[in-house]
């Protein structure tokens, strides 16, 4: 009798890098809703809502970051499925299943827009794709971005003959004044606004950002069956057609996504239909630029991958780091401070989880995050501290 054994693939420090950039943009996306929690409650587009600081986050940042996550998803789940061969099924439920658990956690206890019981819905509709050829992934993420930039320009055009069924209704005052008490009044009130708020907020998320997420899945799918990182070769001399294109075409169109949010009828809808096609072109262009700063500067690699390799102990890190500086779990700042100093704040948080990643895993294989899903995913595994 004969045993199949699985390749064991090898740990691409690429992905680990380019993973830890954006670990960078998903928390400034994300820390505005921490720092003023009054939009989340009420389902703001945006904290921070003027000045030069939302112009940058929302040009340069929104939306831009997890969709890079969402294709890293995707090419990682293509090297799993090699390694694990016949076991990949089992092993990639059980490992959706600790996704989700860990969201619902995440969500009820640190953040409402916690994305990863998403990406663990979509991990399974991923693994019932997983036979799919690359060039049929690639047209079915198009398909996808396509069908929603459609429905943005008819519900655009629907908003036109009703302008005012377009408008972005006013924040109430009570609600956000609400929110912020009761996110800075200690870790019982904080816990209540958690309890109250991430559900329909969790919602939003799946409708507003699976479908995208799922796209970027597709793309990542492709581009893991394909080896692109594993032979950059391959691709090289596309790169300057990609930052071109990148560049050229995503940031003027992101330049007017963020113009037209600003709008409150039809054009913001108009902006979002080209932000979605937009982004992901905006994102390949961040994306290339990256890997040609570590092939001429390795050191920035260097100090990128632990946090990488470590994703999700960061993703969560950052939440509870969060929580200490702007709820009642800590210093409860919520509020007030001003922009420029919650993106202090944003800097400060990931220097310190870059560092921590480094310390950690000279000393451990993997975050303790990924241990935790490594071992029920496995339903064994290797002491967190083990090197092999």
């Amino acid at each position: 009798m004969t045993q199949t054994v699985a390749p064991t693939s090898r740990r691409i420090h690429e992905i680990d890098a380019v993973r830890g950039f954006a670990l960078g943009g998903i928390l400034i996306a994300n820390i505005g809703f921490f720092a003023d929690p009054g939009y989340a409650a009420g389902f703001g587009s945006m904290p921070i809502t003027e000045g030069p600081v939302a112009l940058a986050i929302s040009t340069l940042v929104l939306t831009k970051f997890y969709v890079i996550f969402s294709f890293l998803f995707g090419y990682s789940f293509t090297l799993q499925m090699r390694s694990w061969g016949d076991r990949a099924k089992g092993r990639m439920l059980r490992r959706c299943l600790g996704l989700f658990v860990l969201g619902v956690a995440q969500g009820f206890l640190l953040w409402i827009g916690d994305i990863l019981t998403l990406y663990a819905f979509l991990g399974l509709l991923l693994l019932a794709m997983r036979g799919i050829k690359p060039r049929t992934a690639v047209k079915a993420g198009c398909w996808i971005i396509g069908v929603l930039s459609v429905i943005w320009l008819l519900l655009a055009g629907l908003t036109l003959l009703d302008p005012a069924a377009g408008a972005t209704p006013v924040l109430d005052t009570a609600v956000v004044e609400r929110a912020e008490a009761l996110v800075t009044g200690g870790p019982l009130s904080f816990l209540q606004f958690q309890a109250e708020t991430y559900p329909m907020l969790a919602m939003w998320v799946w409708l507003g950002q699976g479908p995208m997420a799922m796209a970027l899945f597709l793309f990542g799918l492709a581009a893991g069956k394909s080896r692109l990182f594993e032979e950059p070769e391959r691709w090289a001399h596309l790169v300057p057609r990609i930052q071109w294109l990148g560049y050229g075409l995503g940031l003027p169109a992101a330049i007017f996504f963020t113009w037209s949010s600003q709008t409150e009828d039809a054009m913001e809808l108009v902006g979002l239909a080209v932000n979605n096609v937009a982004s992901p072109l905006l994102a390949a262009a961040y994306v290339v630029t990256l890997l040609q700063l570590v092939k001429r500067v390795p050191a920035i690699g260097g100090a990128l991958a632990p946090a990488g390799r470590a994703a999700a102990s960061n993703y969560i890190g950052q939440s509870v780091l969060a929580c200490l500086v702007f709820t009642g779990y800590g210093m409860a700042l919520a509020g007030k401070l001003a922009p420029i100093a919650v993106m202090g704040v944003a800097a400060a948080i990931y220097a310190i989880l870059l560092i921590l990643s480094a310390w950690w895993l000279r000393h451990h294989r993997q975050g303790p995050i990924e241990w935790g899903l490594r071992r029920l995913t496995l339903l064994s595994a290797p002491s967190p501290r083990s090197r092999v």
